[in-house]
């Protein structure tokens, strides 16, 4: 029986994905996110930044290497994978990533061309653009 190994993250891509494929032609795409936190400590603000490598597979990878790009807003849903291995020295090292099973992009708003606060031609473009963001993603979660 497996036990529960599930994870959520909100944040924003640290880097451009990198999107590879395996000797059998499997597409994997890598990226980080960071992870604000924002808690009171006396009077003050804190500001708390976590970083996590997250990695997907085939069609999902496809999808977000197209899609995804530097500073983007993403919420991943998926494992946690450790990997664990001994150096040339004999000391060993960790590492924890996460699968993603799951991820949605953030909207993207982008500064329109409109007067008095109606939108844009920019609006409605992201609004297409987000419709087909949608879709793709869609079929490669299976939905």
């Amino acid at each position: 029986m497996n036990n529960l190994n599930s994870i959520l993250i909100e944040g924003n891509l640290v880097r451009d994905p990198e999107l590879s494929y395996t000797a059998k032609g499997t597409a994997v795409c890598k990226f980080s996110v960071a992870c604000n936190r924002f808690f009171k400590q006396g009077e003050e603000t804190q500001k708390e930044v976590s970083y996590f490598d997250v990695s997907c597979w085939t069609r999902l990878a496809e999808v977000c290497s197209e899609y995804l790009k530097k500073g983007r807003g993403v919420r991943v849903v998926g494992r946690l994978k450790q990997d664990r291995w001994t150096d040339a020295d004999g000391k060993g090292h960790s590492r924890i990533e996460i699968v993603a099973e799951h991820v949605e992009f953030k909207p993207q708003f982008k500064k329109g061309d409109g007067k008095d606060g109606e939108p844009g031609a920019a609006e409605g473009q992201a609004a297409e653009g987000q419709a087909q963001e949608e879709a793709e993603l869609k079929e490669a979660a299976g939905f």
